[in-house]
C-alpha cells in the first residue's frame, strides 16, 4: 500500500506506440498517473475524454497525463484514435504497475469476485512525490477533481 507524501513508484513500460516511458523520465514536472479498468468501456472512456477536452488547461500548469490499464498496445491505439486522446495509454500487460501502485483488487460484480483495476488517480509533483490520492474518481469531472487538489 502506498500513501500521500511517499516517493511515487518508478516504472518502465511500453506505451501504445511500442515506446518505452518511465515514471522518472518526467522529473521537474507534476505527473496524473491515472488508474482505469478497460479501454472503450463507458467510465473510462468517460473519464479519458474529460482529461482530453481538459487536456490543455492541465498543459498549461505543466501537468503531464498518463493513463494505465492492463490492455495491450493494440487495444490502447484503437481506444486513443477513436477518442482522439492526446495524451500516452501505457500497456501495463504484466500488471507490474497496478501492483506497485495497490490498485490491483479484488472485486465484486453480481456476487462473482474477480481480480481487476481499481479506478484511482495520483498526483506527482515535481520529485516524484504522491501529493494526493484520488480514490472516489468522479469520471465525468476527473480534470476539475485534479485541479481542485492542485491549488
Amino acid at each position: 500500500m502506498i500513501n500521500e507524501g511517499q516517493k511515487a513508484p518508478d516504472f518502465t513500460a511500453n506505451d501504445q506506440d511500442g515506446n518505452e516511458i518511465s515514471l522518472s523520465q518526467f522529473a521537474g514536472q507534476k505527473v496524473v498517473l491515472y488508474f482505469y479498468p478497460k479501454d472503450s468501456t463507458p467510465g473510462c472512456t468517460t473519464e479519458a475524454c474529460d482529461f482530453r477536452d481538459n487536456y490543455q488547461s492541465l498543459v498549461a500548469q505543466g501537468i503531464v497525463v498518463l493513463g494505465v490499464s492492463a490492455d495491450d498496445e493494440a487495444s490502447h491505439r484503437k481506444f486513443i484514435a477513436k477518442h482522439n486522446l492526446p495524451f500516452p495509454l501505457i500497456a501495463d500487460t504484466d500488471k507490474k504497475i497496478v501492483e506497485n501502485y495497490g490498485v490491483w483488487v479484488e472485486k465484486n460484480m453480481y456476487g462473482k469476485k474477480y481480480m481487476g483495476i481499481a479506478r484511482k488517480t495520483f498526483l506527482i509533483d515535481e520529485a516524484g512525490i504522491l501529493i494526493h490520492i484520488i480514490d472516489k474518481v468522479d469520471t465525468k469531472n476527473a480534470t476539475a477533481q485534479v485541479l481542485a487538489l492542485l491549488k
